[in-house]
C-alpha cells in the first residue's frame, strides 16, 4: 500500500483543524462483538441476476407512475430478503448496501434485536395507539425518553423536543431560536398585546424582521422554513417563495489535507470573514440574524467538510452578535463519525444551541438549550411531535449499539475503508480524487457527473449500492454494523469497475 494510502482522514484537531493519522489496527475488540449484531442469515456476496432495475422493478414503476410522479425510484426492494448489509429487489439481486435508505439504516436490515422489539407485547399498544404525545403522552414515556434520547443527548443538552422528522425538527429548531431571541430582546418580559394581535396579520411588532444565516450547499430539508436555509439543488427551491435571508460560502477545503494546510486555514477565514459581514449587513438592513444553522458535514450538498476552528469561530461570531448556532446532526448523528454526535469532534466551547436528529435515530427531533425552551405551551406543537412507536424501535437499536461498541466500530471502519479508497484513488488519480470522511461517512470526487453516474450504475449492476451529492461526488453511508469483510467486498468492486472504465 502506498504512502498516501496509508494515511486516513479521521480525527479533527481543535487548535490547527483536520489532521493525518496513522489507521488504527482492526484488531479492535469491538468488531468481534459486532460481528454478532449481524447473523448468519446475511449472504457473504452479492448475487446478482439481473440488471438493476429488473424487469419486475420496471413493470412496477410503470404502475406507480400512473397515479404519482415516481422518477426517483431507482428500484423495487425486497424487504422480507434484506438483511444485514445487504438489500434486496423484487428481481431476485441481492446488493451490498452502502447507503442504506440515505444514511437512515442504523444496525442493517431486519435485524434481531429489532424484530424482537416489534414483537414483543410492552410495546404493541404504541405501534397500535399513536398518541397526540404534547397531550395525551403515555405513563411510561417519560422513562422512555430517559432510556432512549436523553441516554445518548449531546453533553451539555439537558431538553430534546421530539418530532417526526429531520425537516420538521430543523423548522422547530428554527421557531426556538427565533422566540429565545425576542424574549431576550423582551428583557424577559411577555408579548404585548399588540404582537399578539399583528402577529395574526403577518406583521410586525408581532411577525419581526428576523433572519436565519446559512450556508451555500447546505441542505436542512424540504418544508418551507427548512428550504429556506437549503440551498444545494434548483429542484428542491424552484417556484416557492423564500425569505431575504444571509447565505455565506462554506469552506471549500483542498485535498489531501496536509498539503494545503495554509490554503484551507486561509479558506476557512474567509467563510468566517463573510459571516461577519453579512450579519452586520442584516443588521443594518433592519433584520437581524436570529441564528446559525450550519450541518456538522455538508451531506447532500457534496459531502463537504470544515475543521474545529471554523466551527469554533461560528460559534463565537454567533455569541458575539446574540444569536443561537444550530448544528444539524439529521444524517451525521447516531455514530456514524466515530462519535456519537459530529459536532463532538469540534470541541466547542460551550454545547451547541440546538441541534436536530433524525435519520438513523429512527425518529425525529431536536435537543436545545434551556435558553430555547419555549416559556408558552403549544409554540412548538403539532398532533402527534413523534412517534412512540419508534422510540421503542430506538430503544433496541441504542441496546446493541452500546452493548456491541458500534460507535467504535464505525472509527476503526472508517479508518480501514478510507485508506482502501486513498489506495484505489492513487491507481486512479484521473478519475478519483478527494477522498475524505470521518468514521464510516466517506466520499470521493469524479471528474464529472456523467463519470460518477457510470461508476454507480456499474457498481449497482455488479451488487453494491452506493449514493450520490453535490455535483459529481460518490458518497458512501453503510450501517453502524459494517465490518472489514463488507470494505472488502466494496473494494472489490469498486476497483473492477474503474478498470474497467479506464
Amino acid at each position: 500500500m502506498t504512502e498516501m494510502a496509508t494515511r486516513t482522514l479521521l480525527r479533527i484537531d481543535s487548535r490547527c483543524g483536520w489532521r493525518w493519522r496513522a489507521a488504527l489496527p482492526v484488531s479492535y475488540a469491538g468488531l468481534a462483538r459486532g460481528q454478532s449484531t449481524t447473523a448468519a442469515a446475511e449472504p457473504q456476496r452479492p448475487e446478482m441476476k439481473t440488471e438493476v432495475p429488473g424487469p419486475k422493478s420496471l413493470q412496477l414503476l410503470k404502475e406507480l407512475s400512473a397515479v404519482q410522479e415516481s422518477g426517483a425510484v431507482q428500484f423495487f426492494a425486497d424487504y422480507e430478503r434484506s438483511f444485514g448489509n445487504y438489500i434486496a429487489d423484487v428481481d431476485g439481486n441481492l446488493m451490498l448496501d452502502m447507503y442504506t435508505q440515505i444514511a437512515s439504516v442504523p444496525l442493517g436490515y431486519n435485524h434481531p434485536r429489532v424484530i424482537q422489539a416489534f414483537k414483543d407485547p410492552k410495546n404493541q399498544a404504541a405501534f397500535v395507539n399513536r398518541p397526540a404525545l404534547g397531550l395525551f403522552p403515555s405513563g411510561d414515556h417519560v422513562q422512555r425518553m430517559r432510556q432512549t434520547l436523553m441516554s445518548v443527548a449531546p453533553p451539555g443538552l439537558s431538553n430534546v423536543q421530539t418530532m417526526a422528522c429531520g425537516a420538521c425538527s430543523v423548522e422547530h429548531g428554527q421557531k426556538a431560536m427565533f422566540m429565545s431571541y425576542q424574549r431576550r430582546k423582551r428583557g424577559g418580559e411577555g408579548p404585548s398585546k399588540e404582537e399578539m394581535e399583528s402577529c395574526l396579520k403577518n406583521q410586525a411588532p408581532g411577525a419581526p424582521n428576523l433572519a436565519i444565516l446559512s450556508f451555500k450547499d447546505g441542505f436542512h430539508g424540504r418544508t418551507m422554513g427548512a428550504l429556506a436555509v437549503t440551498h444545494t439543488k434548483w429542484i428542491h427551491k424552484l417556484d416557492f417563495p423564500a425569505p431575504d435571508w444571509p447565505v455565506a460560502d462554506f469552506p471549500k477545503l483542498r485535498y489531501p489535507l496536509d498539503q494545503f494546510t495554509r490554503e484551507n486555514e486561509q479558506e476557512e477565514r474567509r467563510c468566517l470573514n463573510m459571516v461577519r459581514d453579512l450579519m452586520a449587513t442584516w443588521e443594518k438592513k433592519g433584520c437581524p440574524v436570529a441564528g446559525i444553522v450550519s450541518e456538522t458535514v455538508q451531506c447532500e450538498g457534496g459531502d463537504n467538510y470544515a475543521s474545529a476552528s471554523f466551527f469554533q469561530g461560528l460559534q463565537d461570531i454567533a455569541k458575539e452578535n446574540g444569536a443561537s448556532l444550530m448544528l444539524d446532526e439529521v444524517q451525521t448523528g447516531c455514530g456514524a463519525t466515530g462519535k456519537f454526535w459530529a459536532h463532538e469532534h469540534f470541541n466547542l466551547r460551550s454545547p451547541p444551541d440546538v441541534v436536530p436528529f433524525a435519520k438513523k435515530m429512527l425518529t425525529g427531533g431536536f435537543y436545545h438549550s434551556d435558553e430555547q425552551r419555549p416559556t408558552e405551551s403549544f409554540r412548538i406543537f403539532n398532533t402527534w411531535v413523534g412517534d412512540p412507536s419508534k422510540m421503542a424501535l430506538l430503544e433496541a437499536v441504542l441496546e446493541v449499539i452500546k452493548k456491541d461498541g458500534l460507535v467504535d466500530n464505525s472509527k476503526v471502519i472508517g479508518d480501514y475503508m478510507l485508506n482502501g479508497l486513498l489506495d484505489i484513488q492513487n491507481s486512479f488519480p484521473a478519475i478519483l480524487s478527494g477522498v475524505r470522511g470521518l468514521g464510516t461517512l466517506a466520499a470521493v470526487d469524479c471528474p464529472d457527473a456523467a463519470t460518477r453516474d457510470k461508476i454507480i450504475t456499474l457498481m449497482k449492476n455488479k451488487g453494491v449500492h452506493a449514493g450520490t451529492c453535490g455535483t459529481a461526488t460518490l458518497r458512501l453511508r453503510p450501517t453502524l454494523t459494517i465490518q472489514r469483510k463488507h470494505v472488502d467486498i466494496f473494494l472489490d468492486i469498486f476497483r473492477g469497475v474503474l478498470k474497467d472504465l479506464k
